[in-house]
């Protein structure tokens, strides 16, 4: 059982740093942290706000003592992190008795539907918390009082859970505004190609040479484009084509990601019912159906919870590796296209030099925009905020 006024994760932390630091420092690391980012003082500390002061304090090494014992004290030091997250819930204060009123008037089925699952968690999340008050004012039920942590947990990680889905949405929105953007000016050099080809051939034809398939075809081409830029173009910005592309340049084999399964709100949710299980089951202890069930349903969890990271982060990796061969790319197409017009190049080849720009510039974008949102979502997981 876990006392009200317990900060277990700041103790840890403490240990973890003074072994590194010295106690003193190691103090003075948390309270650093702590002033920066307004935490008040007396705020228990959990796993994402102990990988913020990690992170200064692995800045601060890195200058200290060189980046290789930085980045293997900072592995070490979050693998086990993650470990100990797995058996000490984040300690919870209950919420004020009081109506729950997760919106200012009812909300009516269809409309806003979209919100209703991030409303039904906060009030699961409350609920839990005000049950965790019941239990420690209840002399009978103090025993439960570990479970109802996790259950607090839980429904915290499920608000997050919604809270990212809407941070995503958002996200995805700006992104195909400017991807669509980016597919409009690509046409628009792909017209401009087309109206030198459709001219050359005519020249190529009026001089006796056989080009009538190629120029019926580019004709027909350039009705094509015509038609898609006459659909689309009032419908974005085209200067929005022209945003620079987004370099994420960040490690994806930092163990801090480790973090996302015992914190996954899957997870928290099945430790939560093997803890409740474990209360039911009494003197049966562990050898009770109930928990051996909910210990199997936990490690179904933990597994399903590595897996969905592993593939996030692979999906991440293939990504970034996608984008900066596609960023050399459009580097090589850019100077090819400036030494073209230096040299008054032909304007049919300065043409596609520029088409060829910016169908792998959009390629790029895309790539950019899948790390991006791949790296919005890891952050979610392990980050403070």
């Amino acid at each position: 059982m876990t006392p009200v006024a317990s900060d277990p994760y700041r103790d840890w932390l403490r240990q973890r740093l003074s072994a590194e630091l010295g106690v003193r420092e190691a103090d003075l690391a948390v309270q650093g942290a702590v002033q920066r980012r307004g935490w008040t003082a007396v705020r228990a500390l959990g796993p994402r706000d102990v990988i913020a002061v990690l992170q200064d304090v692995y800045s601060q090494m890195r200058e200290n003592f060189g980046d290789a014992r930085a980045d293997k004290w900072l592995e070490g030091t979050t693998l086990d992190l993650a470990k100990f997250a797995e058996s000490v819930p984040v300690p919870a204060q209950p919420t004020a008795p009081g109506p729950i009123a997760p919106a200012p008037s009812p909300i009516k089925w269809g409309r806003r539907a979209h919100d209703l699952p991030l409303l039904l968690a906060r009030s699961h999340a409350e609920i839990a918390s005000r049950s965790l008050g019941a239990i420690r004012t209840n002399p009978d039920l103090l025993s439960l009082e570990r479970a109802a942590e996790w259950d607090v947990q839980a429904t915290q990680a499920e608000v997050r859970r919604w809270e990212t889905e809407e941070m995503l949405s958002k996200l995805r929105a700006d992104h195909a505004r400017i991807e669509v953007a980016d597919q409009v000016a690509a046409a628009v050099a792909q017209g401009d190609l087309l109206r030198l080809t459709v001219k050359e051939l005519e020249e190529a034809s009026r001089s006796g040479q056989v080009v009538s398939p190629q120029l019926a075809h580019s004709r027909l081409m350039v009705t094509q484009t015509q038609a898609f830029l006459e659909a689309f173009t009032p419908l974005i910005e085209l200067e929005d084509a022209d945003t620079p592309l987004t370099m994420l340049e960040l490690d994806l084999g930092n163990a801090r990601y480790s973090l996302g399964v015992p914190l996954h709100p899957n997870v928290l949710r099945a430790r939560h019912a093997l803890n409740y299980a474990q209360w039911q089951a009494g003197e049966a202890g562990e050898a009770s159906p109930q928990v051996m069930q909910a210990h199997h349903n936990l490690h179904l969890a933990q597994a399903e919870a590595q897996a969905q990271l592993d593939g996030t982060l692979n999906a991440a990796r293939t990504h970034q590796a996608t984008l900066r061969q596609l960023a050399t790319q459009v580097e090589t197409l850019e100077r090819r296209a400036l030494q073209l017009t230096q040299v008054g190049g032909d304007p049919l080849s300065l043409a596609r030099v520029r088409l060829e720009w910016r169908q792998v510039r959009t390629a790029a974008r895309v790539q950019a925009h899948r790390l991006e949102e791949a790296v919005r979502l890891l952050e979610a997981l392990v980050s403070e905020n």
